[in-house]
């Protein structure tokens, strides 16, 4: 697997798309209607989605919990309820499923919760994909790459950042063999303690 993409939690996406493309980033919103998120794509490597949460309405989250989702909501309810920064971390690969990750967390004694997922752009693409959570929220989520490729070509930033060229992951270091089995992405840099951090690559 590679790194996908950082979730970035803002308190107003509004306000957030303006402040960074205002620091020179090409910002989309993820969907036309009451977006609840919004995309910094780079042509190569993992990009960032401001997020302002889930907006899942508490009835729905019941309900699933009453289907047994636990593990999808407890994600959920981590993303509506932290404060801003830096919050997650997903992993992607180019399959039509998450069967090989499933099963390397379920060597390891993780349970794991999925679905489908999918969502229509401000471009008319409708974006399809599968996710996989772990139960541990120290572990990053997973997704299989969107049924179509939502990245520019060739794209450098306005303000000359070309991509991500490194994410700090902190989690605990018993961690470490699982997250690095899973994910041989030499972009990713773990470390003992939690908090990610990004480091850009800007154009020469």
């Amino acid at each position: 697997m590679k790194l996908s993409h950082v979730i970035l939690k803002v308190d107003n996406l509004g306000k957030a798309v303006e402040e960074y493309t205002g620091k020179g980033f090409a910002v989309e919103y993820g969907r036309v209607k009451n977006p609840i998120n919004a995309l910094i794509y780079f042509s190569e490597g993992p990009y960032i989605e401001l997020l302002a949460g889930t907006g899942m309405p508490a009835a729905a989250k019941a309900m699933m919990r009453f289907f047994g989702k636990d593990i999808l909501i407890d994600r959920v309810q981590r993303l509506d309820s932290c404060g801003p920064g830096y919050c997650e971390l997903a992993l992607e690969n180019y399959e039509k499923d998450l069967s090989k990750e499933k099963a390397i967390l379920k060597r390891y004694g993780i349970r794991s919760s999925g679905m489908p997922s999918h969502r229509t752009d401000t471009h008319g693409r409708n974006l399809r994909f599968r996710l996989l959570v772990p139960e541990p929220l120290e572990l990053p989520f997973m997704m299989t790459y969107f049924s179509v490729d939502p990245k520019p070509t060739n794209f450098v930033h306005p303000n000359g950042i070309r991509s991500i060229s490194k994410v700090v992951y902190g989690t605990s270091p018993e961690r470490f063999p699982l997250i690095k089995e899973l994910c041989d992405d030499e972009r990713l840099e773990l470390k003992a303690g939690s908090g990610i951090e990004v480091e850009f690559e800007r154009q020469a």
